[in-house]
């Protein structure tokens, strides 16, 4: 499973670790990702994702997972994301 937020790309970062004596090793910051399962409204389903924190507040402020989704760039997204993208969509024009 790779670390790499399915919604917004986010991934690891490299850095040091700099000791007291100013000793410099290189580490990873790793993202913080969580498996979490959201609703969406036009498909009346839940999506199971693994996502960063930071994308789970950026979902519930842009009013949930449809509207996130609608506004994301397909690059940033996953092939699942780009997936759920595409059945929204599909499912948005069917009822319009």
């Amino acid at each position: 499973m790779s670390r790499r937020c399915e919604l917004t790309g986010k991934g690891p970062m490299t850095g040091n670790n700099v000791s007291h004596a100013n000793n410099k090793t290189k580490r990873r910051f790793l993202p913080n990702l969580n498996d979490v399962t959201l609703q969406s409204e036009v498909l009346g389903r839940g999506i199971k994702l693994r996502i960063s924190a930071a994308a789970l507040r950026s979902v519930d402020h842009r009013g949930g997972l449809d509207a996130f989704l609608a506004k994301a760039k397909d690059e940033e997204l996953s092939a699942n994301a780009l997936k759920v993208k595409k059945e929204i969509a599909k499912a948005q024009a069917a009822a319009a």
